[in-house]
């Protein structure tokens, strides 16, 4: 696959990650595999994840292609820019297209990156899976490669201001390969979640504590923060897309007048 836009991006992350003197501790790459398809499983936190997440597989060479939502292909900036780099448009309403496009990729060889959460978790902590990881991987008959991502949320993430102040660390831990064989999906998922879990966690204790003290916003409750509960996360998350339907009916009403 030709990578014309990639490189270059790649590049300019860097630096900008340099000249916003972030610390990016990373551990576990080795466990992406240099060569052969493979799934990334991230988890979801914030609005710049794709971009942190695949420097998971940095340490082994790899371009990963982001599994993301129509609406950042249908903008009139980012659309171009995430074609160019060959990521993967997915449909909410009609996913068989994005699901056999990343099976595609993935038995090509290609790396692929997936958020089991599909959306951003408010709660801080992993929402319900999907079971689209392990059957996809199934179906390509590739590894999954759990990711977990720390501190992108206090860049970009919902219900927050954006804030990219200097000296932010971004943890980033990458765990030993699962190999779903299809059977049990549902199994197979909760292995999933179980190991993305336990890298979570990690990650949190892995945090300087002079940037996350107790009661910071970005950290889930039960360890110290004030981030809602999954369930009061649920809440908002429900309240957020009965919104979104809304103003969708409204636009289709005015289109219509």
């Amino acid at each position: 696959m030709r990578d014309l836009t990639y490189p270059p991006i790649i590049v300019a992350c860097k630096l900008g990650f340099r000249l916003l003197g972030q610390h990016i501790d990373l551990a576990g790459g080795h466990h992406v595999p240099r060569t052969g398809g493979v799934l990334l499983a991230v988890n979801h936190v914030g609005y710049v994840d794709f971009v942190y997440g695949g420097l998971a597989a940095n340490p082994s060479g790899r371009k990963v292609r982001f599994m993301a939502k129509r609406e950042l292909f249908d903008h009139r900036w980012t659309g171009p820019l995430m074609r160019s780099l060959h990521h993967i448009e997915v449909d909410r309403d009609a996913g068989v297209a994005s699901y056999r496009k990343a099976v595609d990729y993935l038995r090509a060889g290609e790396a692929v990156g997936i958020f089991p959460e599909a959306t951003i978790s408010r709660a801080m902590e992993l929402k319900e899976f999907k079971t689209g990881a392990v059957r996809i991987a199934a179906d390509a008959r590739v590894p999954v490669v759990p990711v977990v991502l720390w501190g992108t949320q206090r860049m970009m993430t919902k219900d927050h201001p954006r804030d990219f102040s200097r000296g932010t660390t971004i943890v980033i831990r990458v765990g030993e390969p699962l190999r779903p064989t299809g059977e049990d999906p549902t199994a197979e998922t909760a292995e999933l979640k179980a190991r993305m879990t336990g890298l979570l966690e990690e990650a949190i204790r892995a945090y300087p504590a002079e940037e996350q003290p107790p009661g910071s916003w970005w950290v889930p409750q039960r360890l110290g923060g004030s981030a809602p509960t999954l369930a009061e996360a649920e809440r908002l998350d429900g309240e957020e897309k009965r919104a979104r339907a809304a103003a969708r009916r409204a636009k289709r009403n005015r289109q219509a007048d």
